[in-house]
């Protein structure tokens, strides 16, 4: 037995909202073992503003009641089972089975990322204690739901709560979030090969920051598009944009941008200047400014100056400023 699913946040349904996946009790649901909820504030006040929430329990949608036995994982590598701590009843198969069908649900609602909770032995992305056959845990395991939820959407871009404290792993996050949903609105849409050129084109240097390697593949796909099928362009640039942002941003790869970006104001800007975008640059090159500074002085003398390239990247705020991301990058 499931749940209806439901939406939970602050915006009014509509076709460009964005959807995330969420364990349920990180929004204030007391479904957890003991009836207790995880709320996390960081969500529900500040991502409420520009998610609307699909709340999900698994061990709930399973039947298991409020409150319940703890469960936990149990056995060896290729051989773990979810089972109850006390009983030792096995709820492996069941959860199995409504994971893959809760996917299937799951990708028709068009979600653009997932928010997992941390250490549970269903919703648990990594480091998930399992137990062998001596009572003693391993971090080494993955939750039941998790693991199926991953290899059913391997593109959807999935986290852990806990882990949003990281300001690279939240900047990754949420590069991929708001990318998949930009990707997915202009393949729902009927599209044209052109139109691909012009996404592709505001997206190079946030793919850049990311993955030089897949940031040339892409290019070169969408340069030969013509070879291929629309179905298959669409799903081999779908897949490679992903696996492009999957890999993390790092200090290093952002200096490169810069300067990049830089280059495209040397000629409509004054010798001061561009001195000023260098040691800002350089600041936060050596760790005295986040990546905000550069990127907004950068994106000032952009619009002050026109540059009709750089004003269409992506980059240049990939998301909502409101979630300060960079200010802490």
């Amino acid at each position: 037995m499931t749940r209806d699913l439901a939406f939970v946040g602050v915006h009014p349904e509509s076709d460009d909202e964005i959807r995330i996946g969420i364990s349920a009790c990180l929004l204030g649901e007391e479904v957890r073992y003991d009836g207790s909820h995880k709320r996390d504030r960081f969500i529900l006040g500040t991502l409420g503003q520009f998610f609307r929430f699909v709340p999900v329990c698994p061990e709930v949608d399973i039947g298991l009641g409020v409150p319940r036995e703890t469960l936990r994982l149990a056995g060896s590598e290729g051989s773990v089972r979810l089972v109850a701590n006390r009983s030792g009843a096995d709820h492996t198969d069941a959860m199995i089975a409504y994971s893959r069908t809760k996917s299937s649900e799951l990708r028709r609602l068009d979600l653009s990322g997932y928010l997992l909770k941390r250490a549970s032995p269903s919703c648990g992305m990594e480091r998930v204690r399992v137990y062998d056959e001596n009572g003693v845990p391993t971090k080494t395991g993955q939750g039941i739901f998790a693991s199926v939820l991953l290899e059913e959407l391997p593109l959807l871009p999935a986290e852990e709560e806990g882990r949003l404290h990281d300001p690279a792993i939240r900047e990754n996050f949420f590069d991929r979030v708001f990318g998949y949903h930009r990707l997915q609105r202009l393949f729902r849409e009927k599209w044209s090969r052109g139109d691909l050129v012009r996404f592709h084109t505001g997206e190079k240097y946030l793919l850049l920051s990311h993955d030089q390697e897949g940031y040339t593949e892409l290019g070169r796909l969408v340069a030969s598009q013509k070879d291929s099928g629309r179905e298959e362009l669409a799903e081999s640039y779908r897949e490679r944009y992903m696996r492009t942002l999957a890999v993390p941003a790092t200090k290093r790869k952002h200096v490169n941008v810069l300067e990049h970006m830089s280059g495209y104001l040397r000629d409509v800007l004054d010798g001061d200047t561009r001195e000023k975008i260098r040691r800002a640059i350089e600041d936060y090159r050596s760790g005295y400014v986040p990546l905000v500074v550069p990127i907004t002085l950068i994106r000032h003398y952009v619009e002050l100056r026109g540059v009709e390239y750089l004003q269409g990247q992506r980059y240049l705020e990939p998301h909502p400023k409101e979630l300060m991301i960079r200010n802490h990058v």
